[in-house]
C-alpha cells in the first residue's frame, strides 16, 4: 500500500521530467503564426508554420519577412495598455507619450504615413498633432519594433482611434503587410481613395514603403 502511494505521489514528477524540454525552457503559448516570444533567449522563435525553427529579433522583423502573398492572418489583441500626455509629434505615425516622467516612443500600428519629405508628409504631420499634441491618450500597445519603438493604436479621451482616423482622413495608408486581418482600416482607406480626399487627391501617390525602397 505504502509503495502504491508512493507510486502516485512521484508520478506527476516523473512527467514532468519526460516532458520535451522546449515546452518548459521556454515561456508563454505559440500564437497563431506558430511562434512566440522565448524570454530565455530573448528572441521571437517559431516552433511552427511558415518559419518553423527560425528566429527573429521581434514579431515585427518576422512579419517584415513574410511574403505579401501569406495568408495567415492573427487576431491583433493588445498585451497591455497605459495612458500619458502626448508630448511630442515626430511624423505622421510616429509620437511620444509622457508616461511614468519618461517619454515613450509610440509608432502607431496597422498605418503608414508618407514621409516627411514626400508629399502630404508634411500634412499627415499637422493632422496627427491637431488631433493628439498636448492630449492624454491611452495607447493599447501590441509589442515593440525592431527600432525600439512601442506599437500602439492610440484611443483619444472621446474614445476615437487615432489611427483610424488618420486613415479617415486621407492622411496614411492601411499598412497592409502588418496588419492583413484589419478590415476597419481597410474599408476606411478604400472610402478615403473613392472620395479623393487628402493623399488621395494626387492621382498616383507613392505608399511610403515603396519610396524608402528606393532610398530616398
Amino acid at each position: 500500500m505504502f509503495r502504491r502511494l508512493s507510486l502516485l505521489i512521484l508520478l506527476p514528477f516523473l512527467g514532468l521530467l519526460l516532458a520535451p524540454i522546449t515546452a518548459w525552457t521556454h515561456g508563454g503559448g505559440l500564437d497563431t503564426y506558430g511562434c512566440h516570444h522565448d524570454r530565455k533567449h530573448g528572441v521571437y522563435h517559431c516552433h511552427q508554420g511558415e518559419f518553423e525553427g527560425r528566429s527573429f529579433a521581434s514579431q515585427a522583423e518576422m512579419l517584415a519577412a513574410r511574403p505579401e502573398s501569406s495568408t495567415t492572418v492573427p487576431p491583433q489583441v493588445p498585451t497591455r495598455q497605459f495612458s500619458g500626455k502626448v508630448v511630442r509629434v515626430l511624423d505622421g505615425d510616429t509620437i511620444e507619450v509622457l508616461h511614468n516622467m519618461r517619454a515613450v516612443r509610440v509608432r502607431l500600428s496597422g498605418i503608414d504615413c508618407p514621409e516627411k519629405r514626400q508629399a502630404f508628409g508634411q500634412k499627415a504631420k499637422q493632422a496627427t498633432a491637431v488631433l493628439v499634441f498636448g492630449k492624454d491618450v491611452t495607447v493599447q500597445t501590441f509589442g515593440h519594433d525592431k527600432y525600439g519603438r512601442t506599437i500602439g493604436d492610440v484611443i483619444l479621451p472621446d474614445g476615437k482611434n487615432v489611427n483610424q482616423e488618420l486613415v479617415r482622413a486621407g492622411m496614411c495608408w492601411w499598412y497592409r503587410k502588418y496588419a492583413p486581418g484589419n478590415t476597419e482600416l481597410a474599408h476606411l482607406e478604400a472610402d478615403a481613395r473613392g472620395s479623393k480626399i487628402g493623399l488621395w487627391s494626387d492621382p498616383n501617390p507613392t505608399p511610403p514603403w515603396e519610396w524608402r525602397h528606393r532610398g530616398r
